[in-house]
């Protein structure tokens, strides 16, 4: 938490009265809020509890409904566009990062500055020169050529943070920043937020992790439901607290460890390999386990699920099913074996955004759903999808919908439904909470704990050891391709299994 005392200082954004209405449903209501010069400022609550929408109002996205009052640095603004708010020094810093991969780090550092200019005077070595002095700035050290799109994630989080530096950002919206990096790249980020708010600049920093909002933040404010809760001091907060105030709910956590050692084994990996990812991999997950898989990035855990999941194959080593050698050469086949794999990336890898709830959720059973001659008819594929929205509790418009409207909690029990569907006897979940709000994943916590008592064996891969350790029956530590550590939750202590992952 920030030692920084910024409770003197005259807001620099304040608003009131901000009411957004999206096709008659009210979205935001009456906001009443501030953020202060320099300061790191956490906005949280659940999906659509109205964060997104507060921050398209304030960057100019959204108009709010007449009567609101918005003011930046003592002015009152009776219609903000993007381009002023632009200017007014209100940057964005979306999920998705919003950033151009075809383009090198440099040119992405400083495109605020080259759209601003004719293609003919654009001057490279400025280009480079204005980046170089950005990242001096914040104290990192970026490749000035290298490609954004081949850059980890981590790194182009930080290309994306030094964009808005370079656009002279005076307050610097950051939406879920850490969804998809591991605890040391958490680290590091915290530490370009510290730099930022000792450069006098504000962060709101909306994030899902409460545990990141207790230690960055100097005040809190938490939405429900479209309503301001409340603003807070950090200090004295702490994570099960900020679910109370979030959810409504005494949100307890509790091992639900078992032992499934007479149970039999649904995978067994033995020896598994795979030149420059994982080697010697041998391990087993039972019916009705749910075995937890953690390390840190680059420890070969993803691309073990894809070699489990046909996508991947494997260099040597052998893969049983229930007893029996299979070894998937693609991902059709893993499925026709009883494998489903929900990946840690629902956005393009798990979902067809564009097409509607009912139609993403028969993709991987249209061939056992087909009628004769391979004709889908909509009342197969409604009265499916009916069943599975009633059995995961999803919350959608209509079936109809296009999946892009969904929350991310939502979409991911939409991914997880289709999977359901195939019926599978093994059921492998990569980081399967990220980007989803703190009921969400105990809804989907619920879930999994469900299919396991129906027989299903589990593997969870997951960056967030508390996850696991409450989640799962066996955690097991990759690191450098291989296992080095089995726990069970409850006789080793959550403490324990931290300190051997980040260690």
């Amino acid at each position: 938490m920030s030692d920084r005392n910024v409770q003197g200082n005259a807001p620099f954004v304040r608003v009131s009265g901000v009411t957004m209405k999206f096709s008659g449903v009210t979205a935001l209501n009456a906001l009443d809020w501030d953020i202060l010069p320099g300061e790191v400022h956490c906005l949280i609550g659940e999906n659509g509890c109205g964060k997104s929408t507060t921050i398209k109002v304030l960057s100019g996205v959204n108009q709010p409904e007449p009567g609101a009052v918005i003011e930046i640095d003592g002015q009152r603004r009776e219609h903000l566009t993007p381009h002023l708010s632009k200017q007014l020094g209100i940057q964005v810093i979306y999920q998705d990062l919003s950033l151009f991969p075809n383009l090198s780090v440099a040119e992405n550092i400083s495109i605020e500055e080259a759209l601003g200019s004719y293609a003919s005077v654009i001057s490279r070595p400025r280009m480079r020169e204005r980046a170089a002095a950005t990242m001096a700035r914040l104290g990192v050290n970026l490749p000035l050529d290298a490609l954004v799109g081949d850059l980890p994630i981590a790194t182009r989080q930080l290309v994306a943070i030094c964009r808005g530096m370079a656009a002279d950002a005076r307050l610097l919206f950051m939406d879920e920043p850490t969804a998809s990096l591991t605890r040391s790249e958490v680290n590091a980020l915290l530490e370009v937020v510290r730099r930022l708010q000792a450069d006098g600049v504000a962060v709101v920093f909306v994030s899902h992790k409460l545990d990141e909002v207790v230690e960055i933040a100097d005040r809190v404010t938490v939405l429900r439901d479209g309503n301001k809760l409340g603003t807070y001091p950090a200090e004295g907060l702490n994570d099960k607290r900020l679910a109370e105030l979030m959810t409504g709910l005494d949100i307890e956590h509790h091992v639900h460890a078992r032992d499934c050692t007479q149970a039999m084994p649904v995978l067994q990996v033995r020896a598994l390999t795979r030149q420059g990812q994982y080697r010697h991999l041998s391990l087993e997950v039972r019916q009705g386990e749910v075995v937890g898989l953690v390390g840190l990035l680059g420890a070969g855990r993803t691309e073990l699920a894809l070699s489990l999941f046909g996508m991947n194959p494997p260099d040597s080593g052998e893969v049983l099913l229930q007893g029996r050698p299979m070894l998937a050469r693609t991902n059709r086949q893993a499925i026709d074996a009883g494998i489903a794999y929900v990946s840690e990336d629902r956005l393009s890898l798990g979902l067809n955004m564009r097409q509607s709830v009912q139609d993403n959720m028969v993709l991987a059973v249209l061939n056992r759903i087909s009628a004769w001659a391979g004709w889908l008819t909509p009342e197969r594929r409604e009265t499916m999808a009916r069943a599975w929205r009633n059995t995961l509790n999803i919350k959608i418009p209509s079936l109809t919908a296009p999946v892009s409207q969904l929350s991310g909690g939502n979409a991911q029990r939409v991914v997880l439904a289709k999977w359901l569907a195939t019926k599978p006897k093994l059921l492998i979940l990569d980081s399967p909470t990220v980007g989803v709000d703190i009921g969400n994943k105990q809804g989907i916590y619920e879930i999994v704990h469900d299919l396991a008592r129906q027989g299903v064996a589990v593997l969870m891969i997951s960056d967030e050891v508390p996850e696991v350790y409450y989640t799962c029956d066996r955690v097991l530590h990759m690191r450098d391709g291989e296992i080095i550590e089995s726990f069970v939750p409850g006789v080793a202590s959550e403490a324990q299994i931290m300190e051997s992952v980040y260690a």
